[in-house]
């Protein structure tokens, strides 16, 4: 029995979470928050739940390509600012997935990300206009921390839920003055960690199972190809277009998920 039977899914269908996961690689080495597009695909073509389970394994191994590409532009203070904060987010996101529906996840998130892309909108013009630029050192002042406490918990709750921390985290990373390199190697490592750590959570609800494993089996040869396309993609972006279009990812992942 192939797995397109196992999943009662058409080949039409199939093709459709390819290019999802072709899509996560490209989102983990270009412009991160792009992946809400996948989440969108993967949530349509299989049950909600269930798709958060199959798209975990797809978002690790394109973090490791992401890893690989990026690894020496890591801010690591910026990263160890974060973990508690996601840990405790992750929690309250598995408590949450226990008893919340589908419905309720979907409107939750998808005001998060609207509600983040316009403070970080509003953030960049206000600095702009008062001719400062946030260096990521910003982060060690008690609003810095406060704001990555905040973003944390955040980041952990949506990224538990329904696999949507990272445009939640690219908000924060541009917030704080992140450059294109810094941003990509920051997330990658980033994501890296949070996504293997909730791999125990998620087999632990019953979304990651034999069946999810051998689609991802399956899609897992089209993240590479997207990981390549992205690393071409990024070196031709300028920074400014750049965080446009990690914003403009981030709103159309959050009307995706109001309008569904």
């Amino acid at each position: 029995m192939n797995t397109m039977t196992l999943w009662h899914i058409t080949p039409w269908e199939f093709a459709a979470l390819a290019a999802a996961a072709l899509l996560v690689g490209f989102s983990k080495t270009a412009v991160s928050g792009a992946n809400t597009v996948s989440l969108a695909i993967f949530a349509a073509v299989l049950p909600a739940r269930a798709s958060t389970g199959v798209l975990l394994p797809i978002l690790i191994v394109g973090d490791v390509l992401a890893v690989l590409t990026y690894r020496r532009h890591a801010h690591w203070p910026t990263l160890w600012r974060l973990f508690p904060a996601v840990a405790a987010g992750v929690v309250v996101g598995t408590v949450f997935l226990v008893w919340a529906d589908d419905a309720m996840v979907r409107t939750s998130i998808g005001a998060i990300l609207l509600f983040m892309a316009a403070v970080t909108v509003w953030r960049r013009r206000k600095a702009e206009a008062g001719g400062a630029d946030e260096q990521p050192d910003s982060v060690a002042t008690r609003t810095g921390r406060i704001k990555a406490r905040s973003y944390g918990v955040l980041g952990g709750f949506t990224t538990m839920v329904a696999n949507a921390g990272g445009p939640v985290m690219s908000m924060y990373l541009l917030s704080a003055g992140f450059r294109k390199l810094g941003f990509l190697g920051t997330s990658a490592f980033f994501f890296l960690i949070v996504n293997v750590s909730k791999v125990p959570f998620s087999v632990g609800l019953g979304l990651i199972d034999g069946h999810s494993l051998l689609l991802d089996a399956a899609l897992a040869a089209f993240v590479l190809p997207g990981a390549l396309i992205g690393k071409w993609a990024v070196d031709r972006i300028n920074q400014r277009l750049f965080e446009r279009l990690v914003i403009a990812a981030t709103v159309l992942g959050g009307l995706q998920l109001l309008l569904r």
